[in-house]
């Protein structure tokens, strides 16, 4: 077995993929960006009935910008730190207006001038919605590439350089959504189980 199986480990969590619920809104950078926003430190499950309850309300940046930031706290809750959301919210609404012509900026650098947008959101965001390689690190990538031993790290900061170096570009796109869902379907020791049955690690 070589450390960087990547082939092998790409091919069988396409397999055992199973959709994770906000990529229904891949095909929208606006949705992509506010979705991926308020899902910091929220399960999926909620962030997805916030965000469509949002969307019903603000189809667009410019519907986003009007309403009040009261109104974006009601309609966002319960995820996380709600409040502070909804905040950044009404700012990046208004800063994509000014700045960026009403459109959602499709560099890592723009979008992370945005409230409230880190590096894995602005990552997520070019992956998704503008279909750019590049590699989104959340707690999931995280874990499973460090359980696959493709990293030593501490953070996902730490990761995403990692990876950066040594992932062949062509897995950039699938990456996270592959990692994502099989962190997802299996979680604690089920994990190491998992990729143990499959021979993606020794068997210890």
């Amino acid at each position: 077995m070589t450390k960087h199986n990547f082939q092998k480990v790409f091919k069988i969590f396409n397999n055992n993929y199973v959709p994770i619920p906000l990529e229904i809104f891949e095909n929208s950078p606006y949705k992509v960006l506010i979705s991926t926003l308020l899902s910091s430190r929220t399960k999926d499950e909620v962030t997805l009935k916030a965000s469509q309850r949002l969307f019903k309300k603000a189809p667009t940046i410019n519907k986003l910008l009007i309403l009040k930031k009261i109104e974006i706290e009601k309609i966002i809750y319960p995820v996380g730190f709600y409040k502070t959301k909804a905040s950044h919210l009404k700012k990046l609404a208004y800063i994509i207006r000014e700045d960026f012509q009403g459109r959602i900026p499709n560099t890592r650098d723009n979008l992370m001038s945005l409230p409230g947008v880190g590096r894995k959101t602005a990552n997520l965001v070019i992956n998704r919605a503008f279909n750019f390689p590049a590699i989104a690190v959340d707690t999931h990538v995280h874990r499973v590439s460090n359980l696959l031993g493709w990293v030593k790290t501490k953070n996902p900061e730490e990761t995403e350089r990692e990876l950066n170096k040594i992932v062949l570009k062509k897995y950039w796109k699938d990456m996270n959504k592959l990692f994502v869902s099989i962190g997802r379907q299996y979680t604690g020791k089920k994990l190491e189980k998992f990729l143990k049955g499959y021979n993606l690690i020794d068997k210890k």
